[in-house]
């Protein structure tokens, strides 16, 4: 297998990763995507929002994901783009300052996944087992909420 398939990329710090994640309002993790470490944030997209473009109404996201492309691809799917420009930008997008202050629940679903150190430190050498760990790691961030719903009758 390549390193590109393994999503390795080389980087200062030697081979990394870059993890992707998407999360709900509530801070669960319903999906992810894995890219070598020297990928720019733009790579990851694209395979995250055709997991949710028809389910959400607008996208959280960094400077990192200040892009004409993607403001563009929102727009298309009748996202609202909540993304803060970046310094450089001739014409800066304006975007939702009260909105954006909920983007620190994707900071804290990566905080509580680097809970799990064989995540954070990627022991895996291939894609598929650290991906399949990364997915447990989920299911267990899942699990009050699923046993909440239980609690009320209420499914998801």
């Amino acid at each position: 297998m390549t390193q590109k398939a393994q999503a390795l990329g080389r980087s200062r710090g030697g081979f990394t990763t870059k993890l992707h994640a998407r999360c709900d309002a509530k801070g669960r993790p319903p999906g992810f995507v894995l890219t070598g470490g020297e990928a720019h944030d733009i790579n990851g997209f694209a395979p995250l929002l055709r997991m949710i473009a028809d389910k959400i109404e607008a996208l959280l996201a960094d400077k990192g994901y200040d892009a004409d492309a993607i403001r563009e691809e929102l727009a298309k799917a009748g996202v609202e783009a909540v993304i803060p420009a970046k310094r450089n930008r001739k014409n800066p997008a304006p975007h939702d300052a009260e909105k954006y202050k909920w983007r620190n629940l994707i900071e804290r679903l990566f905080s509580k996944l680097k809970n799990w150190r064989r995540g954070a430190t990627r022991y895996d050498k291939s894609k598929e087992p650290y991906l399949g760990f990364v997915a447990i790691a989920a299911v267990k961030l899942w699990l009050p909420f699923v046993h909440e719903a239980e609690r009320t009758n209420k499914s998801f």
